[in-house]
């Protein structure tokens, strides 16, 4: 399963609905050798399927099946494509979920939200930045939200066992993943690491099932207000302009709305607090991310 030399290769998170099948399936179209990372298998197969059939003849798209709240899939599924694949060119950690009013936790023992929009995320960046190291131009696109503002994150808590919330959790994780790829490019700078840059984004509030799971208000307010909202194309739209745009290629460690560079506003950028975040998230998935 060796693309060739010329082909891009592209891994998406999510890829199975919503804004992340969108992203996806508009890499499949531009040509890119595309990975969709899943939990369901039957789903994924379906959505291969599905995009197969968009590819151009010798392209090919596949699947690897992976839970990202689950700590040791990541690390099997970050192994698995890097014996299959050797190289990666663009990584978009598109999965996101917010769940329901009652705290439920992973395998490995952390608040669902955490695991699943950021320590799974960062773990498999970190596992796959050596793939992406032999990339000539690689780059990370991280789904964030504007959500961050209703982040008030605790670094002794950020599992939150003390008052959840199940929104302020959500807007927690997405500030995390703003803050990971700031760090992130600050760090790759400070490597000389230059083939390789990161840039998180807002797709938008998007009319998809992302919201239902969540029951309760979350789910009546999404339903109402569904006829307000993106479609799913539209909020993908940043997403694919900085997994293939050349401008997506120039900047690192932006956060990017409508496809423009955005300020992040929020007391916790103070950059001792993101330094000490990225630490406590090494120190919870158990691996230094440059280790």
């Amino acid at each position: 399963m060796i693309s060739s030399a010329s082909e891009q290769i592209a891994l998406v998170t999510g890829a199975t609905s919503g804004i992340g099948k969108v992203t996806a399936r508009e890499l499949v179209r531009r040509g890119y050798h595309v990975i969709l990372l899943a939990r369901d298998a039957a789903k994924a197969a379906r959505v291969r399927q599905e995009f197969q059939q968009l590819a151009a003849s010798g392209q090919r798209v596949d699947v690897l099946l992976c839970d990202l709240s689950d700590l040791s899939q990541v690390r099997r599924a970050a192994e698995e494509f890097i014996q299959r694949y050797h190289r990666l060119d663009v990584l978009v950690n598109n999965a996101g979920l917010i769940f329901g009013k009652e705290r439920e936790t992973s395998t490995d023992g952390y608040e669902m939200t955490l695991a699943t929009n950021y320590l799974g995320p960062f773990l498999l960046t970190s596992l796959l930045l050596p793939a992406l190291e032999r990339s000539k131009a690689a780059r990370i696109v991280n789904v964030a939200s504007e959500a961050y503002h209703m982040a008030k994150p605790k670094l002794h808590d950020l599992n939150q066992e003390g008052n959840y919330s199940a929104w302020r959790q959500y807007g927690n994780s997405k500030l995390y993943n703003i803050l990971f790829t700031q760090e992130l490019a600050r760090q790759l700078r400070a490597r000389g690491i230059a083939n390789v840059v990161t840039n998180s984004l807002h797709p938008g509030v998007i009319a998809s099932s992302f919201g239902f799971a969540s029951g309760g208000l979350t789910s009546l307010f999404t339903r109402l207000a569904a006829p307000f909202l993106l479609t799913t194309e539209e909020g993908a739209r940043t997403s694919i302009f900085l997994a293939t745009d050349p401008i997506g290629g120039q900047v690192s460690g932006g956060y990017f709305d409508k496809q423009q560079a955005t300020p992040v506003k929020h007391e916790f950028t103070d950059p001792a607090k993101v330094r000490q975040l990225w630490q406590e998230t090494e120190r919870l998935v158990g691996q230094e991310f440059f280790g």
